[in-house]
């Protein structure tokens, strides 16, 4: 039989214990002579990790002095007493039956009522009235109140003494032991107390309640043996247990006494660890939203047998997602976000919402422990503010876990890594708790907005977990988990070899009638289970341009910050002037059916990848709590110079996002808004048109261009109301020269259309006969390889050209040249340049000995003037047959317009007679 004794006590702990706390020089308020040591039934030190210590011991004293007429008094009345035991140390408070408060109250010669059956250690106590006595004292299991986990209790000087037992709720949530509002008329002097590893073992017997008393023997009882102690099972350092107290006398003041052992725990290698896991999407459709089901056992048979050794807690969880299990974005939609200060809120009794708010949501745990049967802590997991979480990571987890019944609250924080380049998911949880674990079930919420998508084909997907022990740190310990993708999205077959690609397209304007501004609308889709969308082309209709007068251009160094910017930063500030503003877009992306749209503003830019303008979405990458930067895409423009046709040039234009941040962006819907006011303009003609588009998917591999395979698509256009237009244009022709038969005038031709009337589509202008064209005089042809190359020798220049369009604020101008064609005389071509080039050509022949120009298929362009220059005298093409000025001559000019009208003119071809 093993007794406690006041005199061996000190020389007991003494020899485990390093005291780090010592008791003042003068009289104070304080502890002092503070033990806490697990021992073997021989008394020395229980070192061996995850054992059930044959008791656990702990030693204090108050500080005292001699009062000359009182004697020894405490300097001042402990008030309250908190022991922070070392980390990993558990209890079991169902290892013996409770006392239960009647029997505990209830007094048998000024001790306590409980059963022997419900004892569990032994007190003993320097107290008094007056002067110390000396104590000892039956400690027992009580029946806890709400919000503890566990309680025991003693009886002395017939005022009953409880102790709550319970887990800290402050990280690293801890073991902590509480006594407070200790009575008053008592006077405390120290105590040592012996709670046993093992209460239902016989060798306690002796011991055991009633047989504290000299005239009672026999106290067996007959109950399982059951471990109520564990010991730590990391074998990290020394063991620290903390001390904290407070006085009656000054109860705001809190005194700390940290003490640590001359010895760490060993064996941390031996101990038994291998969790499984359950993990499994809510779905087994492919790519489609989905929540999961992860399911964490772990089996320790060794941490309820009182000969067994306890198996070690987890310290550190890595779990692998299957690659192509991605984060979804349409979750991002109505989603909060949990701050720091709102998880500081967050509390055992608070109600939800009151911390992390309920929109931050995104699943729910349930935890159970051996050591706490019956009872279920749950929990709810919430999304961290992004870049403002102990992570600064854009997505965290925090979990909160309440057990209230049981007073255990725990919040652990997860970071989550999407791997940038396949968006595979990695959660990673540090430094959990040093509390046995037999079942953790973690669930994301599933539906439209789950938090997941399921891998894009079906097949078997492998997640990976990777435990760490608190026992035995340098051992990680790995499993795995299965599951099966069985269909396609919505319930079809399963997709065969490369995806299927079958993009939606629309395209027109708001307001079809001819010769009107009207917004321009575009959209682009394509389905779950679908290559990605990677890029565009596009081509309108004839005659569909821009005003580009009055529009500014976004800047190169502006597009280059633009790129640099937070999203949250780019809506504050844009950096494209609104001048440069000419729509909007809005992305949507995710899976199923919920999307999360992102809007985006549409400017014009200078040239870009070869083309004369371009055009720049800016979209900040705003969603829910989440900013992931500004995207930017820019579209190449090309103006075909002979028809004036606008197209995007997907294949030197930026491709659309595939992934952000390491989350795949399941791009399904683009819309662009072409809505400046006066800028896009319709055709004057009413022919059948389409918008013409080319859609590029992504192939197996939507990080590489090298299978993207491109699919045509279209959408009819027609404008309306081209018969209300009219048509009416005017043309002025000037000789300037050399007057008399022979002489080589220069030309000038100025074309004038009427504001509001249908674009000119054709016109044949036949020069009078007195006007010929002198072949002589023509010098040099440039070639169709020369102009193209924009390299025409300075010979082939015969002329200058200046066209006025209200669209661009300067005119297009540039050379006329004669260029080489398969006709009988060569081309005329004015080389018009400025913003953009415009090629007008227009076939040289000579009928009866005149000369006759024909332009054809001129673009479906306003103009408002267009002047032609043509050189004479030596450089002069034209030859008069006749005495310009002995009478008067007429050209001829047949017009015809964009909407099917025509209009005839005979202008007189003015010389300068006379002065006149």
């Amino acid at each position: 039989m093993r007794r406690l004794t006041r005199a061996a006590a000190p020389l007991a702990v003494a020899s485990i214990l390093a005291l780090l706390a010592a008791a003042p020089a003068s009289a104070s308020f304080g502890l002092k002579n503070l033990g806490f040591a697990l021992e073997n039934e021989d008394g020395s030190a229980a070192i061996k990790a995850g054992e059930h210590p044959f008791a656990a011991t702990t030693t204090f004293d108050a500080n005292s002095h001699t009062d000359p007429e009182l004697g020894e008094v405490p300097d001042d009345s402990v008030k309250d007493l908190l022991i922070h035991p070392p980390l990993g140390l558990v209890a079991n408070p169902t290892a013996i039956p409770p006392c239960s408060n009647e029997d505990f109250t209830a007094r048998n010669e000024g001790a306590s009522g409980c059963p022997d059956s419900t004892a569990l250690g032994v007190t003993e106590l320097s107290v008094g009235f007056e002067q110390p006595e000396f104590f000892r004292a039956p400690v027992f299991n009580l029946v806890p109140p709400p919000g503890v986990a566990a309680k025991i209790g003693f009886v002395v000087l017939n005022v009953p003494v409880t102790i709550d037992l319970g887990i800290s709720q402050e990280p690293p949530y801890g073991p902590v032991v509480e006594v407070t509002n200790v009575a008053q008329p008592i006077r405390f002097y120290g105590s040592e107390t012996e709670i046993w590893g093992n209460p239902a073992s016989p060798v306690h017997d002796e011991e055991r309640g009633e047989c504290l008393k000299p005239s009672v023997e026999d106290c067996s009882v007959l109950l399982p043996e059951k471990p109520f102690l564990t010991s730590p099972r990391s074998c990290s350092g020394p063991l620290q247990t903390t001390f904290r107290t407070r006085s009656w006398q000054d109860p705001t003041t809190w005194l700390e006494y940290p003490i640590q052992s001359a010895f760490g725990m060993a064996g941390c290698s031996k101990l038994p660890f291998a969790p499984r896991i359950d993990a499994t999407p809510t779905t087994t459709q492919a790519e489609s939203p989905t929540g999961l089901k992860f399911d964490l056992q772990i089996d320790d048979e060794g941490l309820t047998s009182p000969d067994g050794i306890a198996g070690s807690d987890i310290k550190k969880a890595v779990v692998e997602l299957p690659e192509g299990v991605t984060a979804n974005p349409s979750l991002a939609e109505g989603l909060g976000a949990c701050s720091e200060a709102d998880l500081d809120r967050e509390s055992l009794l608070s109600a939800p919402g009151h911390g992390c708010p309920q929109s931050s949501k995104v699943g729910e745990v349930e935890v159970e422990s051996p050591l706490l049967e019956g009872k279920i802590t749950r929990g709810e997991v919430f999304i961290a503010t992004p870049k403002a979480n102990p992570f600064d990571t854009l997505i965290a987890l925090y979990i909160v876990l309440r057990e209230p019944q049981a007073g255990i609250f725990v919040t652990l924080a997860g970071k989550v890594t999407p791997d940038p380049e396949t968006g595979q998911l990695i959660t990673t949880i540090e430094d959990a708790p040093q509390l046995p674990v037999s079942d953790f079930r973690f669930s994301f919420r599933e539906g439209a907005r789950a938090p997941l998508i399921t891998p894009p084909r079906c097949g078997t997907y492998t997640t990976k977990a990777t435990f760490t022990p608190w026992a035995n740190q340098g051992s990680p310990f790995t499993t795995t988990s299965s599951f099966e993708v069985t269909s396609g999205p919505n319930g079809e077959p399963c997709p065969q070899g490369n995806p299927p690609f079958r993009p939606g397209f629309q395209a027109g304007a708001l307001n079809n009638n001819a010769g009107s501004y009207s917004p321009f609308n575009m959209r682009l889709t394509r389905r779950d289970g679908d290559q990605d969308l990677t890029r565009f082309s596009a081509t309108l209709p004839p005659g569909m341009i821009a005003k580009l007068a009055g529009t500014t251009q976004c800047s190169e160094a502006a597009i280059a910050a633009t790129k640099t910017k937070s999203g949250k930063a780019e809506l504050a500030s844009p950096s494209c002037p609104e001048s440069a503003k000419i729509g909007t877009t809005l992305s949507g992306a995710g899976v199923g059916s919920q999307l999360i749209y992102v809007p985006g503003s549409l400017y014009m830019a200078g040239p870009f990848a070869g083309a004369p303008l371009s055009v720049v979405a800016v979209v900040p990458a705003v969603a829910g709590p989440f900013d992931v930067g500004t995207v930017v895409v820019r579209e190449a423009l090309r103006i075909d110079p002979r028809t004036a046709e606008v197209s995007v040039d997907g294949g030197a234009s930026d491709p659309i996002p595939h992934i952000l941040a390491g989350i795949p962006l399941k791009v399904r819907d683009v819309r662009v808004y072409v809505d400046r006011p006066q800028f896009t303009l319709n055709p004057t003609s009413c022919d059948p048109y389409a918008v013409g588009a080319q859609l590029w998917g992504g192939g197996t591999n939507v990080f590489s261009t090298a299978d993207d395979s491109p699919t045509s698509l279209s959408q009819r256009f027609q404008a309306a109301g081209c018969a209300a237009l009219g048509f009416k244009p005017g043309l002025e022709l000037k000789l300037i020269g050399g007057t008399k038969r022979g002489g080589h005038p220069a030309l000038r031709g100025t074309y004038r259309p009427r504001a509001g009337d249908a674009n000119l589509s054709d016109v044949v202008l036949r020069l009078p006969r007195s006007a010929f064209l002198d072949q002589a005089h023509i010098r040099t042809i440039c070639t169709r390889v020369q102009f193209a190359a924009k390299s025409c020798p300075p010979g082939a220049v015969y002329g200058h050209a200046r066209a006025f369009t209200p669209l661009l604020e300067q005119p297009l101008e540039g050379p006329v040249y004669l260029r080489s064609s398969n006709h009988n005389l060569p081309d005329f071509v004015a080389d018009l340049r400025g913003i953009i080039d415009v090629e007008a050509v227009a076939r040289i022949d000579s009928q009866k000995g005149g000369i006759r120009a024909t332009f054809s298929d001129v673009p479906d362009a306003p103009l408002s003037k267009v002047v032609v220059n043509m050189q004479g005298a030596k450089k002069g093409l034209i030859i008069n047959s006749t005495d310009l000025c002995a009478s008067k001559h007429r050209a001829k000019a047949s017009f015809a317009g964009h909407n099917g009208k025509a209009h005839k003119a005979r202008p007189v071809v003015r010389a300068r007679c006379g002065g006149k």
